[in-house]
């Protein structure tokens, strides 16, 4: 039986070796005018493309822009520099209190106790008193719409005990972010020397929290928060001038100039601005949103592929199945210049010679995607299940088979 298996593959192997001298004599025979002809004819004339201006050149002492989705960096100004954050630094307070609400360590109704230190905190305050006692709900909102240092302190106290003792969780959580340039020594944004981030670093943070807490988050588009009958407005003013904005912080001090980081949706792209070291509140509001104007006007957002979806399928050896499906891990973004969708080009690369056994989630070929011949971003392959190995006859089977595919070509059916 193994033998006729053999004799079929060879001769299967000589049908196609005619079938291809049958073609290439045919190519041969037409007329390389006519084939002139048919090329000429399905040509089309594209569109020309529409003008692509430079990104903002703004004042700030560092800025980046960012697309929320594909991590497409669109404009980006010494953006590894290492500034003083001021209350952008909350964003970390707040992600590292959000962490302890998703674990279970930390309800928005356990109550605090104020302490002197958490009310005799400079800065902007929501006007917490020491040793009344306060919702950790009150005491987020404090921090994240009117951007109390008191609150974050006594939040920081709350959960480490100390204000220090929170810092080392902070810079815990910005290593495990991938915050290369960022420490953090106190839970405010109050100046010191070993308190810095980077515009980058803080587009890091700012994505990680809204992907992460995406429910909690929602506090930062509120305008306003009245405590103990005093009202505050949040200081993001791109809450009011642009619908599309819904976050995130503001920050100020002397050390810092006017900073801010805003985040906006529009038609489902979300952007994240980082502007840092303006020298007015004015401008830190116009910088960020003539960033985010840039960014929409000029760019778009696509999903090519979901998350688990099957791309292709590869042939495996010496396996209890002949096919393995690959899919990618998650879900495939691409941001591009508006118009150039149709110039896309997907090319899936497969592992050579894959033999079992084959474990679900191993790495097994590449998908890469290409805008004008450069790539613009690849995702692994992976298998989308467990293939064992064969038997000892379907082993040496499969090996026969890949020896004559070596003498004859390619051996794949």
């Amino acid at each position: 039986m193994m033998t006729n298996k053999l004799l079929n593959t060879l001769v299967y192997k000589q049908g196609h070796i005619l079938l291809l001298l049958v073609f290439l004599l045919a190519i041969l025979a037409v007329p390389v005018s006519l084939l002139a002809q048919e090329k000429s004819s399905t040509t089309t004339v594209k569109p020309a493309r529409t003008p692509m201006p430079a990104a903002p050149q703004l004042n700030a002492k560092s800025y980046f822009l960012q697309d929320f989705q594909s991590g497409t960096i669109l404009a980006e100004k010494n953006a590894d520099l290492r500034v003083d954050p001021a209350s952008i630094t909350k964003l970390m307070t707040s992600y590292v209190v959000f962490n302890e609400l998703k674990q279970g360590k930390l309800a928005l109704t356990d109550i605090s106790t104020i302490s002197e230190k958490a009310w005799r905190t400079e800065g902007s305050r929501m006007f917490i008193e020491v040793g009344k006692q306060v919702s950790i709900e009150d005491l987020i909102k404090g921090m994240v719409i009117q951007s109390g240092n008191d609150a974050s302190v006594a939040l920081a106290e709350h959960i480490a005990g100390t204000e220090d003792a929170f810092a080392s969780m902070m810079n815990h959580y910005a290593v495990e972010l991938g915050m290369t340039n960022s420490h953090f020594v106190n839970a405010t944004g109050l100046p010191d020397p070993e308190h810095y981030v980077t515009a980058r670093d803080i587009a890091t943070m700012s994505t990680a929290l809204i992907a992460e807490f995406p429910v909690y988050y929602a506090w930062y588009s509120e305008k306003e928060f009245t405590f103990n009958k005093i009202r505050q407005h949040n200081r993001n003013t791109l809450l009011w001038r642009d619908p599309s904005v819904d976050g995130l912080k503001t920050g100020h001090t002397e050390a810092a100039g006017y900073c801010l980081t805003a985040s906006a949706i529009r038609k489902g792209m979300r952007l994240l601005a980082v502007v840092m070291g303006t020298d007015s509140q004015k401008a830190r509001t116009a910088d960020a949103q003539a960033m985010l104007n840039y960014g929409f006007r000029f760019f778009k957002t696509h999903q090519l592929y979901q998350a688990d979806q099957q791309i292709t399928e590869a042939v495996v050896w010496r396996g209890e199945s002949e096919e393995i499906q690959l899919s990618i891990a998650e879900e495939f973004f691409v941001t591009i210049q508006r118009g150039r969708y149709d110039s896309l080009d997907a090319r899936v690369t497969i592992d050579p010679e894959l033999s079992a056994p084959i474990s679900k989630g191993q790495a097994l070929g590449k998908l890469q995607v290409f805008l004008d011949g450069e790539e613009i971003g690849s995702r692994p392959l992976l298998a989308m299940s467990d293939i064992a190995e064969a038997g000892f006859f379907g082993r040496s089977y499969d090996s026969i088979r890949l020896w004559v595919g070596g003498l004859f070509g390619d051996s794949d059916e």
